[in-house]
């Protein structure tokens, strides 16, 4: 199995690497004995492996850095700030998190290091930042950096998923009416209308046939709906067929551009912002490798060999397609005044509110089509279910 290492070099820099080992301990030994010091160990999923549900952490880091945040603007130092925080929290992860941050700084050890002892809740930038940060002293700063960073993550979220909240309500129960209606109602029908289904509407022989197979044969399909249900499951956890239904996404023209633009703008601000912290650009774009889809990063590491030859940034990001018009025009103002990763950053706001526009328009577009054809579903069902009443109706005439 394949597992993703991220340790401390001897140079106390973050380092990211892909070792092949039995288990997650052997990994972490094979990177111990290269002199590397190891603060987390992703991957290694075996093929039949089940997906899993994470449990949910009690500790929030974005809640940790606004309030450390907030202590040292205050005046305190950063070990009367951790202390305070481990102080007012009662017992549970949180506080044994700080607790043993404290204890680790109080060992003497750095505060990038602490940070780095607990990798489930502090990620591999999350500690480039705060270790870049040391070199110049100014963890406030840091810490500032991160939260705006977090905060635009945050913004462009809450915008999709607040877009998507009601056409997803509609799309649930309309698939309920539409299920009940064919699944319940339409069998009862077919039994009522069994006898005279020859004299019916085309439509409506179809319509009450699969009422009566479903009547008949209800277990059956309640089986098959489950195993279906399993089976897809099943598919979505390997990652090649993740892989594959994200290919065929992102070959639809206007929706696949839309979230290219989304990806870059994730690369350009997370690049932005450890550029800013003082991370070699190589460096910074090798650890927001994991963010892109897995398309886009051979195009990525392209791109790294690319500026290792010599190429600057913009014409290296630009060959491989990771580079928009707007950025390659953007990126080549940065590189002429020397703050590359303060124009990422702007970079990435601009494509973020592009992304946002297009949301915004497409759910405003998709909305309305989306509460016709449910309408037009149901109301088929409805009127293919009445055409006998009709047609008993018209016999009595």
């Amino acid at each position: 199995m394949r597992f993703n290492v991220h340790a401390l070099d001897a140079a106390q820099q973050v380092v990211a690497l892909s070792l092949e080992a039995p288990s997650p301990a052997a990994a972490r030994e094979l990177a111990q004995e290269r002199g590397l010091s190891v603060f987390s160990v992703e991957g290694g999923k075996r093929a039949l492996a089940l997906p899993r549900l994470a449990p949910k952490s009690g500790f929030r880091t974005g809640l940790f850095t606004v309030e450390l945040l907030s202590l040292l603007d205050a005046g305190l130092n950063l070990v009367e700030a951790m202390q305070t925080l481990a102080e007012k929290e009662p017992e549970g992860e949180r506080q044994q998190v700080l607790s043993g941050m404290v204890a680790a700084i109080n060992r003497g050890e750095p505060f990038s290091q602490a940070v780095a002892a607990f990798p489930r809740h502090f990620s591999p930038l999350y500690v480039a930042t705060i270790k870049a940060s040391e070199r110049t002293g100014n963890v406030k700063e840091a810490l500032g950096r991160y939260i705006a960073y977090q905060d635009e993550l945050d913004r462009v979220k809450k915008k999709v998923v607040s877009a998507s909240i009601y056409p997803a309500i509609l799309m649930v129960v309309g698939t309920l009416v539409i299920g009940f209606l064919m699944l319940y109602v339409v069998p009862r029908f077919a039994q009522v209308y069994e006898d005279m289904a020859h004299t019916l509407p085309f439509f409506s022989q179809l319509l009450l046939s699969f009422g009566s197979f479903v009547g008949k044969h209800g277990f059956f399909m309640f089986s098959v709906f489950i195993l279906a249900i399993g089976a897809a499951a099943w598919a979505l956890s390997r990652p090649a067929v993740r892989a594959a239904l994200n290919r065929r996404i992102w070959a639809l023209p206007a929706l696949g551009s839309r979230m290219k633009t989304y990806q870059l703008a994730r690369l350009y601000r997370t690049a932005g912002m450890l550029m800013r912290a003082g991370i070699p650009a190589l460096r910074a774009l090798e650890m927001v490798e994991g963010l892109l889809a897995a398309h886009l990063r051979p195009p990525l590491v392209h791109a790294r060999n690319l500026i290792e030859q010599g190429h600057p940034m913009s014409a290296a990001l630009g060959a491989a397609g990771l580079a928009t018009p707007v950025a390659a025009r953007m990126m080549l103002v940065g590189e002429r005044s020397g703050d590359m990763g303060r124009m990422l950053g702007e970079i990435a706001r601009f494509h973020d509110d592009e992304v946002a526009r297009f949301v915004d328009w497409f759910t405003r577009a998709f909305e309305p089509v989306l509460m016709t054809l449910l309408g037009l579903a149901v109301g088929a069902v409805v009127v293919l279910m009445y055409m006998p009443i009709f047609e008993l109706a018209g016999n009595i005439k």
